[in-house]
């Protein structure tokens, strides 16, 4: 199944919070996008892995998308070596996307970093013929580099370089969010708050995503950011 748009996301929910406004447009688009989570999230004070994997595939089927994988790297754990290297290069390499989307350079959580860079060096490596993968059948995969790969913004406020309107899409992004009720605000549970469990979470998800509208004119937007400048054919068409 070749993919228009991959996502890695390092937790379940980060694709979500991050960009999900930007992945309803897409699918609403036509384009097939699918998520690949990197952890099940198994180290998070609410909820629980299997409970999160649940949470999942309804925050998929609410974004539309054509898969979602996760990888079962260890939680708080992972690392960048030539197995975790490995896993990612195969997925590239299975789906085929001409774009990538991955978690922030530069983040409150630690994992967000460590798998920005952990992507972002796999899918150059997918592109050398010379490092062998192998199918789930056990057949050889050809090299494939997804032609960009931008880095959705976070918890950390950081300058993107560019910004998508998600205006019409952000109450199906929260409805995605929602999805992860374990995690979210919920005055009848009984676990453990976290920074993110709390009412004043919804009202930051508002704010930021209002933030990045405003730099474009626009009630709501999703930032990304790009490590190259980015080709623009014709001045005019950027107005």
């Amino acid at each position: 199944m070749k993919l228009d748009v991959l996502v890695f996301a390092s937790h379940p929910d980060d694709a979500e919070l991050s960009c999900g406004g930007t992945i309803c447009k897409l699918t609403d688009q036509g384009k097939r996008v699918g998520v690949i989570d990197l952890t099940r999230g198994e180290l998070g004070t609410r909820g629980s892995a299997e409970l999160r994997d649940l949470e999942a595939a309804e925050a998929s089927r609410r974004m539309g998308l054509s898969v979602r994988e996760n990888l079962g790297f260890r939680d708080g754990f992972f690392v960048q070596d030539e197995a975790h290297t490995l896993a990612i290069i195969r997925a590239v390499r299975r789906y085929q996307p001409e774009l990538v989307l991955a978690n922030a350079p530069q983040d409150r959580h630690a994992d967000h970093g460590r798998a920005s860079k952990l992507v972002r060096d796999a899918v150059f490596y997918s592109g050398l013929r010379k490092i062998s993968t192998a199918d789930a059948t056990g057949g050889p995969q050809a090299a494939w580099r997804p032609r960009q790969t931008f880095f959705y913004i976070q918890d950390y406020h950081l300058n993107p370089s560019f910004v998508v309107d998600i205006t019409p899409y952000f109450e199906r992004k929260l409805d995605a969010v929602r999805a992860f009720s374990s995690q979210f605000y919920d005055p009848a549970s009984q676990e453990p708050q976290t920074p993110i469990s709390t009412d004043d979470f919804w009202h930051f998800l508002d704010g930021r995503s209002r933030v990045m509208g405003r730099m474009i004119g626009v009630t709501y937007g999703e930032g990304f950011i790009s490590e190259q400048p980015l080709k623009v054919g014709d001045v005019m068409s950027i107005l």
